[in-house]
């Protein structure tokens, strides 16, 4: 019955610098764009990298991010790598924070980043 994620869905502050954030810093490519006449929503943007897609939501005066620490709700998407060491090494290279350095974690190796509204995003090499 159950197939698959479909997308993940953001809503960020700056919805351009995100767009080119997600293009340019991981490589995912622009699947559509979507204007929306339904506000606070003004368009929406599919990126998809290896199957997997991202939806960001351009809204009108989005509220701010929620404050760092645990709470309840999603906590952070992770994208897999073939070589931790290369891709940390290329995401500072692109001013990318590292929020968490790597570690040993469930049969391999799990750091974490932070994405221009300080989201967290989980890099994983199995």
């Amino acid at each position: 019955m159950f197939k698959r994620i479909d997308h993940v869905e953001i809503v960020p502050s700056d919805y351009e610098r995100s767009i080119a954030f997600y293009v340019e810093t991981f490589g995912f490519a622009i699947r559509e764009r979507v204007t929306v006449d339904n506000p606070p929503l003004r368009e929406i943007v599919f990126l998809e990298l290896g199957g997997s897609v991202l939806e960001l939501l351009d809204m009108e005066e989005p509220a701010e991010v929620v404050p760092p620490g645990p709470r309840v709700g999603y906590r952070m998407m992770a994208i897999e790598v073939e070589s931790m060491e290369e891709a940390l090494t290329y995401l500072v290279g692109k001013g990318v924070e590292v929020s968490r350095a790597a570690y040993p974690s469930a049969g391999g190796w799990r750091a974490e980043v932070l994405d221009p509204d300080g989201l967290a995003i989980e890099i994983r090499q199995w």
